[in-house]
C-alpha cells in the first residue's frame, strides 16, 4: 500500500505538470459548456421548467454534468498518444505500480474538472445563478465521482484500440444518447412519458437531478439519496472493470 500512494503520488505529479504547462487546452474544454450557458442559458430565464430553483439553477448543474461527461469520457486520446510516441512502452520496463499509473492520471483528471466546474459556476454568478456554497460543493462531489467512474473506462478503452479513429465513434455513441437522455438541458420532467421512461435506465439522469436539487439547498430531498447511490454503483462498477482491462493491457 506505501508503494502505491508513493507511485500514484509521482504518476499525478508527472501528469499535473503536464496539464499545467497546457492550460489553455483546460480552457478549450469549457468551450462547449460556456456556450451553451451563454447562448441559451438566457432562452430559460422566463420558460417553467417545472422543477424547484430557477432557470440558472436548472442549467448549470447539468453543463456541470455535461463538462464531466464529455471531458472524462475523452480523457483516453492522451494515452493513445503517448502510446504512439512511445511513452506507455517505456513506463511498461519501469518497476512502478500499474494500478498507480491509472490512479495519477485520475486524480489529474478529477482536479483538472474541479478547476474547470469552479471557472462554469463563476461564469454562471455572472449570469445571475445563486446557489448556497454547500450546494456547489455538493455537486462538485457528484461530478468528481463522476469523473472517477468515466476516465477509467476512457483509459481503458484507449488502452485496446490503436487509433483515434477507433476511439473516437465509440465514445460519441455513448455520450450523445448520454446527454440527451440524462435531462442535462432541460428537466426529463417536459419529456414525453415515453422518452422520461427511457430516461430513468440512464444513471447520469440521477446525477443531473442530485446536483439540481443540491443547488437549491434542498439536501433532504430524496433525490439526493438516489443521485448519490447511482454515482457510488457507477463509480464502483467503471473503477472495477476499467482497471481490469487497464491492467490487462499492460500499461
Amino acid at each position: 500500500m506505501p508503494r502505491l500512494l508513493t507511485d500514484t503520488r509521482v504518476v499525478f505529479g508527472r501528469y499535473l505538470r503536464q496539464t499545467l504547462r497546457s492550460r489553455p487546452a483546460m480552457l478549450f474544454g469549457l468551450l462547449q459548456p460556456l456556450m451553451f450557458l451563454v447562448f441559451f442559458g438566457p432562452l430559460l430565464e422566463r420558460i417553467p421548467l417545472g422543477g424547484d430553483g430557477d432557470s440558472w439553477q436548472t442549467l448549470v448543474p447539468g453543463l456541470l454534468v455535461q463538462l464531466g461527461l464529455f471531458s472524462s469520457a475523452f480523457a483516453g486520446f492522451g494515452i493513445i498518444l503517448e502510446k504512439h510516441h512511445g511513452v506507455i512502452e517505456r513506463m511498461r520496463v519501469t518497476p512502478v505500480s500499474r494500478l498507480a499509473l491509472l490512479l495519477g492520471r485520475l486524480l489529474r483528471d478529477v482536479l483538472q474538472l474541479l478547476a474547470q466546474s469552479l471557472l462554469l459556476v463563476a461564469a454562471g454568478v455572472v449570469f445571475g445563478l445563486r446557489a448556497p456554497v454547500m450546494g456547489v460543493a455538493v455537486g462538485f462531489l457528484f461530478v468528481g465521482v463522476l469523473a472517477l467512474s468515466l476516465a477509467s473506462l476512457s483509459y481503458a478503452l484507449a488502452m485496446r484500440v490503436s487509433t483515434p479513429q477507433e476511439f473516437a465513434p465509440v465514445i460519441n455513441a455513448f455520450n450523445l444518447p448520454a446527454m440527451l437522455l440524462s435531462g442535462i438541458l432541460l428537466p426529463m420532467a417536459l419529456a414525453p412519458s415515453w422518452l422520461d421512461a427511457v430516461s430513468h435506465f440512464v444513471p447520469f439522469r440521477y446525477l443531473v437531478d442530485a446536483v439540481r436539487a443540491a443547488f437549491t439547498g434542498d439536501y433532504g430531498d430524496g433525490r439526493i439519496a438516489v443521485g448519490a447511490l447511482a454515482a457510488v454503483l457507477l463509480a464502483a462498477a467503471s473503477m472495477t472493470v476499467g482497471t481490469q482491462l487497464f491492467r490487462r493491457a499492460g500499461a
